[in-house]
């Protein structure tokens, strides 16, 4: 294995690679293929970046096709057909059935410029500083996303005070009975509280990064009727936990709630290309033109697959229906693989689910013993206590099995009381 050009030109930032020593140099639905011949089923789907799986077909055609006949690359905010192609495909796709009717910005790329772009509108609507976030949160590592973000670490690497951000109790924070909102309303309402009307609350309805909590929905119609009680907007970060993850193309749908912004990433542009959206209420785009902007800002190959993605996955309910039983499938296993370790339990929705184990060693353990017999699956959680798994939407009923069984022996392997 030749990684000498890694060590000796890369920064000691990488990280995932550490986790797997290998140089990996194909890849196609939910596998990967080493440049040794190594293949490895992966469950990771680049954080969540891959959710119908590496280099769908219909996907690479679309982009092949687009690039063959010179398509525009770079256009800035211009306008271009593909972006085009983008907003009437999104429109009747995606809002229109849901009935939303959110403008749609194009920031800079990635999940944390979507983050600050509904941060800084947010601030300039209300004209308020403050911002509310939860604890275990993770909105991205630019500053004004880990202002919101509760992992120390992340934090720590900031190198500055981070300010206006204040942290509240994520559901089952204390026991699961505690009135979650009982702080956040007295404060709000007292003018001698010391706190400020905020903004925003930005949330998550399932952490990804913070260790797999999955909101109930009472708990997020409670979020959603307190900001309206107090005209506060309220921000959901669908980064990772959007575009099908959780078994709707939106992961609050359940939850019967209408986000004032919502944030969009990852999957979005469906081949792993770089992408992000911040939608927002119609009365909440209150920008000067080019008052926010980004040179890739609208990344018009990403618009191609984006929208090659809505077409071939969400033009029905086909996807959501298999994702749905994918995800009955993937509890199940995960719940035979807690059951061999007294005190794990099951954490998740839908096909962003994992274990959480009590030893916080078991995570790290597990996951390394998995990448040894031939499965890619990372960790979460602060003291990454949880094993996340995040196989696409696309994986079918063997491929799962197959990663299931994997993680099974695996734990036979790691865990001290597993038989």
């Amino acid at each position: 294995m030749n990684t000498a050009v890694f060590d000796r030109r890369e920064s000691v930032v990488r990280s995932y690679c550490r986790n797997w020593p290998t140089v990996f140099d194909q890849a196609r639905g939910a596998e990967q293929v080493a440049e040794d011949g190594t293949r490895y089923l992966d469950f990771f789907s680049g954080a969540g970046a891959l959710n119908y799986g590496h280099n769908h077909p219909a996907l690479k055609q679309a982009l092949q096709d687009y690039l063959a006949g010179d398509g525009v690359i770079h256009s800035l905010d211009m306008y271009s057909v593909a972006k085009r192609e983008f907003l009437e495909t999104f429109e009747e796709t995606i809002l229109q059935p849901r009935g939303l009717d959110h403008r749609v910005q194009f920031p800079g790329p990635t999940g944390t410029n979507a983050v600050e772009t509904a941060l800084k509108i947010a601030r300039k609507v209300t004209g308020r500083t403050d911002i509310v976030s939860f604890t275990n949160a993770f909105h991205g590592m630019t500053l004004g996303s880990l202002a919101v973000t509760g992992n120390s670490m992340k934090r720590a690497g900031a190198g500055t005070p981070l300010y206006h951000a204040t942290p509240a109790p994520y559901d089952d924070y204390f026991d699961g009975g505690t009135p979650d909102f009982l702080w956040l309303e007295r404060v709000w309402e007292d003018s001698g509280s010391g706190l400020s009307l905020p903004a925003a609350v930005i949330v998550e309805t399932v952490q990804g990064e913070g260790g797999l909590k999955a909101a109930r929905m009472e708990w997020l119609r409670a979020l959603a009727d307190l900001c309206r009680r107090f005209d506060v907007k309220l921000i959901v970060d669908d980064v990772q936990a959007g575009c099908g993850r959780t078994g709707t193309f939106f992961s609050f749908e359940p939850a019967g709630i209408t986000p004032d912004i919502i944030c969009l990433s990852k999957s979005l542009s469906g081949l792993g290309l770089p992408f992000a959206a911040t939608l927002l209420r119609p009365e909440l785009d209150l920008w000067e033109p080019g008052e926010h902007n980004g040179t890739f800002r609208g990344f018009n190959p990403a618009f191609v697959t984006a929208t090659a993605a809505l077409r071939e996955f969400w033009q029905d309910d086909a996807l959501a229906q298999a994702a749905a039983q994918r995800g009955a499938q993937l509890q199940g296993g995960l719940e035979r693989l807690a059951a061999l370790s007294p005190g794990a339990s099951y954490r998740g929705r839908g096909l962003l689910a994992g274990v959480h184990f009590p030893d916080t060693e078991v995570a790290e353990k597990l996951a390394a013993a998995a990448f040894q017999r031939g499965l890619l699956v990372e960790t979460s959680g602060p003291d990454s206590e949880v094993l996340k798994v995040m196989p696409p939407l696309t994986v079918t009923e063997e491929e799962l099995e197959r990663g299931l069984d994997i993680l099974i022996d695996s734990g036979r392997a790691v865990l001290p009381r597993a038989a």
